[in-house]
């Protein structure tokens, strides 16, 4: 059976189930006249954070996002409209105040961090040089670099915060990696806004953006080559559900023979078609928290944004990252010796929900984007921007919005994918 995994959740189900706070965070008040968000306040969730660790606060008036050098200059989560505001970002409470370091991964949460890739295959990085071919689970473990210990803050001001950490690593072929990491968190300023996601903001609604600038250089002796395997940079944004939220994804339009599926969504077993819908050059992705799925876009299909809408909280989340042009070679991370060392995904989204060994991890959903395979020389650096942006408001100014950035309104998102009846 080829196992499909390449974020390892099913993995950190296993290793850190239950890892949710027991308080019940104080639900805020609803952005544009909407109904009680269902989740914290972004208030409460920053003195969670502070009474645990230091956390650097970049903010402009009521739009502000909470980064946590401890966790590798991860963004933890944000807000559009101040300490009252809804936050964003899915924090693992439970796990951050424990402050006790788990076996194979420590999944803080966090709505933007920074990863490397592949996961899985010959060219691993989370399998040592001599773990099974089989790729056991026992044998997989998260490099140290992207899962625990801070990374150097170099510099930070009311906007932005810069993060850099030199990185050495090995993989599964025994290719010795060394390189250095850095990365900038930065507020966007309502031009970045219209320049990037190509939209403008009416005046009555509310909206933080932000975006992680990362890059990678190799500083060590030797190029990384298709022979002996490289690298990519990849972020995952792990964000709040609600039972009204999905993902949507245009893609590139055309015959399987000429692009190839439209939609890798067999990572965790078959998506449920009451779950996943593609039509239009639109693919629709419940995104809830209750049912775990995962779905993938190669190079041929991906554009560059992706987004969600929650309904229950009428928050348009959207995305936006590089997408070099012609790039087709992008880090295959399912845990096999692999074919195709270089045919990965580019975006994907996962939706939480019960896991084999119990409850949730979360629950959460995550938008996740993926640089193209590092091919560097000595000394050669590649760089890889994610965005995000978080509207909310009333729905006739969220359905113009994700009409102009999505090709699609609120109104066909609310409709795409219906919740099973309740037995």
């Amino acid at each position: 059976m080829v196992k499909r995994l390449p974020i390892g959740l099913l993995l950190i189900a296993w290793v850190v189930v239950g890892c949710t706070e027991t308080e019940v965070p104080p639900v805020g008040p609803g952005p544009g006249g909407a109904p009680k968000p269902t989740g914290a306040t972004f208030g409460d969730d920053l003195a969670f954070l502070k009474k645990h660790t230091d956390v650097v606060v970049l903010a402009d008036g009521d739009a502000q996002v909470a980064v946590v050098p401890l966790y590798q200059g991860r963004v933890m989560t944000s807000t559009a409209e101040g300490a009252e505001g809804l936050s964003f970002g899915w924090i693992n409470r439970k796990l951050v105040a424990s402050g006790e370091r788990k076996p194979h991964i420590n999944a803080f949460g966090g709505e933007d961090r920074m990863w490397l890739g592949p996961e899985g295959g010959q060219f691993s990085i989370f399998f040592k040089k001599g773990s099974s071919p089989e790729f056991k689970f026992d044998q997989w473990q998260t490099p140290a670099c992207i899962d625990w210990g801070a990374w150097e803050m170099a510099k930070h001001d009311e906007r932005s915060a810069q993060f850099r950490k030199a990185i050495s690593l090995e993989n599964f072929s025994g290719t010795k990696l060394d390189l250095q990491a850095e990365r900038t968190v930065r507020l966007m300023t309502s031009d970045d806004v219209t320049k990037h996601f190509r939209i403008t903001l009416p005046g009555n609604v509310k909206a933080v953006a932000f975006e992680s600038d990362n890059s990678i250089r190799n500083t060590g002796q030797q190029p990384w080559t298709k022979q002996t395997g490289a690298l990519s940079i990849w972020i995952l944004c792990m964000f709040n559900p609600s039972p009204e939220t999905t993902v949507v994804i245009p893609y590139v339009e055309g015959t399987e023979e000429t692009l190839g599926p439209i939609v890798n969504d067999a990572y965790f077993g078959k998506v449920p078609p009451d779950r996943l819908e593609t039509k239009g050059g639109v693919i629709y992705f419940r995104a809830d928290g209750t049912q775990r799925g995962k779905i993938g876009l190669s190079p041929q299909r991906a554009t560059p944004i992706l987004g969600s809408y929650d309904g229950a909280n009428r928050v348009l989340t959207l995305a936006t990252y590089t997408k070099p042009e012609g790039a087709t070679d992008y880090v295959n991370s399912m845990w096999e010796i692999q074919k195709e060392p270089f045919k990965g995904d580019v975006i994907n989204s996962y939706n939480d929900g019960p896991t084999p060994a119990g409850p949730p991890l979360g629950p959460f959903y995550e938008l996740e984007s993926s640089s193209p395979a590092a091919l560097l020389k000595p000394g050669e650096t590649l760089r890889h921007v994610h965005r995000t942006i978080h509207i909310t408001g009333p729905e006739g100014d969220l359905q113009i919005i994700a009409k102009r950035a999505l090709g699609v309104g609120i109104d066909e998102v609310k409709n795409a994918v219906k919740p099973r009846p309740t037995e």
